[in-house]
């Protein structure tokens, strides 16, 4: 499957934008889906999933109340909506697929190419 993430730009404290991750060769109900963020100088990090199987989603602590993954299968797309953006929510976002929910990045087998999310204060 082949990963194409898009949606990312400069956007002000507070502020809200939706990322996108369209699919292509495979179908995203195929897989479990996730989004990992990479800041400046830090390690990449997980942010949230959602489950292949039942939907269910699972999101870091630091993004909960503000974050929500979501699939359409229809469309072959996921999304991060984020809310109430914070200026450490600075980073290059990924989306990956892979056989089962996981927080650990090298548990994917398939990676987006990255979308830069900048929130300026």
């Amino acid at each position: 499957v082949q990963l194409q993430a898009s949606g990312g730009g400069l956007v002000q404290a507070g502020g809200s934008l939706r990322l996108s991750c369209a699919a292509s060769g495979r179908a995203v109900s195929n897989f479990d889906m996730a989004w990992f963020r990479q800041g400046p100088g830090k390690e990449r990090e997980f942010v949230a999933a959602i489950s292949r199987t039942d939907g269910i989603t699972y999101s870091k602590d630091s993004g909960k109340g503000r974050f929500t993954i979501a699939r359409d299968n229809a469309k072959n797309t996921v999304y991060l909506q984020m809310n109430s953006l914070k200026p450490e929510d600075t980073a290059v976002y990924y989306c990956a697929a892979g056989p089962s929910v996981a927080v650990k990045a090298s548990d994917y087998d398939y990676w987006g190419q990255g979308t830069l999310v900048t929130v300026s204060s």
